[in-house]
C-alpha cells in the first residue's frame, strides 16, 4: 500500500489482481470526504484500504466512486463496492454503457471534459483522453499547497501512453489528448498516478513525448 500526503488531502492506493491494477482512495483531511478511484478487483484488498484511511481525517466517509474507463480489469469489484457504499458513481459519458453492460452498474453521473467534482475546498477535474476506451477519464487536483495530481488510469504511464491497438487514429487522438490536455496544461512536478504500476511525474515524461509520437505508441 501507498500513500501521498497533501495539505488537504491524503491519496492511498494499493494493487490488486494478477494486472496489478491500481485502486486509489481520496481523503480530504479536513471534511473526511473520500473518492474512490476504480474499484478494479479484490474487495478484502479494497477493504483494506478503505481501513488504512481511517486516521486520513476525523470522520472519514466515502461520497462518490469514480472509474476512469470501462475495461474489464478496472471494474470488476465496482458491483460489490456500490452495493456497500451506495453513493454517487462517476465515469465518462461515453463508457457508461460499457461499464453496464461490464458489470451491471448504472453510473449515476456521466463526465465530460472539464466537469468538476469536488472534496471539501478541493477540485477534481475530469480530463477527457480519448483513445485507450472512448470515455476514458483521468481525475486531476491541485491541492492547496500548489501539488498538482492526475489520476491518468490507462491513458499515461511511466514510458508512455495507454495501449491504442496498433490504430494509427486512436493513436493521434490519445497522444494528442495528452499532450495538450496534461503535458500543456501542467507543470514538470505534477505527480501521475496510473491505473497499473509506478507513479512518475510529468518532468519525467515530457522529454519522450516526441518519441512516442514517432515511434507510434
Amino acid at each position: 500500500m501507498n500513500e501521498l500526503l497533501l495539505d488537504d488531502v491524503t491519496i492511498r492506493w494499493t494493487s490488486v489482481s494478477d494486472m496489478e491494477n491500481n485502486v486509489y482512495l481520496i481523503t480530504h483531511r479536513g471534511t473526511g470526504e473520500q473518492l474512490l478511484v476504480d474499484a478494479a478487483d479484490d474487495v478484502p484488498a479494497i477493504a483494506e484500504l478503505i481501513r488504512a484511511s481511517q486516521g486520513d481525517a476525523q470522520e472519514p466517509q466515502i461520497v462518490g466512486i469514480a472509474t476512469t474507463h470501462q475495461h474489464w480489469d478496472h471494474i470488476r469489484a465496482l458491483s460489490d463496492i456500490v452495493e456497500k457504499y451506495p453513493v454517487t458513481t462517476y465515469a465518462g459519458a461515453e463508457d457508461m454503457t460499457g461499464i453496464a453492460e461490464e458489470s451491471g452498474v448504472q453510473i449515476t453521473n456521466g463526465l465530460n471534459h472539464g466537469d468538476q467534482l469536488k472534496l471539501g475546498n478541493v477540485t477534481i477535474e475530469a480530463i477527457h483522453l480519448r483513445g485507450h476506451t472512448p470515455g476514458s477519464i483521468g481525475y486531476a487536483l491541485v491541492d492547496s499547497s500548489g501539488q498538482p495530481v492526475v489520476l491518468s488510469g490507462d491513458s499515461l504511464f511511466p514510458g508512455g501512453v495507454g495501449n491504442t491497438w496498433k490504430d494509427p487514429q486512436r493513436f493521434l487522438s490519445l497522444i494528442t489528448d495528452v499532450s495538450e490536455r496534461i503535458f500543456d496544461r501542467f507543470p514538470d512536478e505534477t505527480k501521475v498516478l496510473p491505473g497499473h504500476g509506478d507513479t512518475t511525474t510529468l518532468g519525467e515524461q515530457r522529454p519522450h513525448l516526441d518519441q512516442w509520437r514517432e515511434r507510434g505508441w
